[in-house]
C-alpha cells in the first residue's frame, strides 16, 4: 500500500497530511506569515507519529495554486526539494478543488462554489460538482472581479458557497443556499484528491511541480529600459 505525504500553505492555513498503511493523519494550523518556518517541523512531526522515515513516502502532493503568491511558491520549494532528494514523483492539486472537497467532506454538499480573495479587487473562482468520491471541476477555474462570477451554464439545484472570496458575497453575481467564507483548504482532503490521481497515475516528475497563479502577470519580471 502506497505511502503519500501532502502539504498545503497556499492560504493562511499551513496544513500536512500522511497516507501510511491505510490511515491518515494530518496537522492543521492557521498561521499567516509562518508557514516557511512551520512546515519543515509540522511535517517531521507527522512523520514521526506514524513512526516512518521520509525515505517510505512513495508520493508528495501539494497545493499548487491559486493562492497566495508567497505560500504557493513556498509549497512548490518544498515539495520540489524533498523530491528531488528523494527521487520521487509529485502530485500537483488545486488549492481551489481542495477547498470543494473539504465542504463535502465538513457539509455533505454536491455541488460547491469556490471563491478564494484574490486581492486587487477579485477573487479566484471555479465550480465543483461531485462526482464519485472526489470534487470535479466544472468550467475553468478564473480570476474575476466579484461581479463577473458566474455558476456553470448547466447549473441547476442548490450549491454551496465556500472559501474566502465569500466575504464579498454581496458583490459575488452568484448567491448559493449556503456559504462559509471562512473554509481554508485542508492537506486532508488534498491528499484525498492526491491519492485517486495518484492511482490513475497521474504523478509528475519534481521538476514539473509548478505553480498556478491564474494572473499570468504575478511572476513576469520588469524589463530593462
Amino acid at each position: 500500500m502506497s505511502t503519500l505525504l501532502a502539504l498545503d500553505t497556499a492560504t493562511e492555513a499551513c496544513s500536512v497530511a500522511l497516507l501510511h498503511d491505510g490511515q491518515v493523519l494530518s496537522h492543521y494550523e492557521v498561521i499567516p506569515r509562518l508557514h516557511a518556518q512551520r512546515l519543515l517541523p509540522m511535517i517531521q512531526g507527522l512523520l514521526a507519529e506514524a513512526g516512518i522515515s521520509l525515505s517510505a513516502v512513495d508520493a508528495l502532493a501539494f497545493g499548487r495554486g491559486p493562492g497566495a503568491f508567497t505560500g504557493v511558491r513556498i509549497a512548490v520549494g518544498v515539495v520540489q526539494g524533498l523530491a528531488f532528494a528523494l527521487e520521487r514523483p509529485v502530485l500537483p492539486v488545486s488549492t481551489l478543488a481542495t477547498i470543494a472537497q473539504r465542504a463535502r467532506r465538513e457539509q455533505a454538499v454536491e455541488q460547491v462554489a469556490v471563491a478564494i480573495d484574490a486581492r486587487m479587487d477579485e477573487v479566484y473562482w471555479a465550480c465543483y460538482r461531485a462526482q464519485g468520491e472526489d470534487m470535479q471541476l466544472a468550467g475553468i477555474e478564473a480570476v474575476l472581479p466579484p461581479e463577473q462570477v458566474s455558476l456553470p451554464r448547466d447549473a441547476a439545484g442548490s450549491w454551496f458557497g465556500a472559501g474566502t472570496g465569500w466575504r464579498y458575497a454581496e458583490r459575488l453575481a452568484v448567491r448559493p443556499s449556503r456559504c462559509d467564507a471562512s473554509l481554508l483548504p485542508h492537506a486532508e482532503d488534498l491528499l484525498s484528491l492526491a491519492r485517486h490521481a495518484w492511482a490513475r497515475g497521474e504523478a509528475v516528475a519534481a521538476e514539473q511541480a509548478q505553480p498556478i497563479y491564474l494572473r499570468d502577470n504575478v511572476a513576469t519580471p520588469k524589463v530593462e529600459r
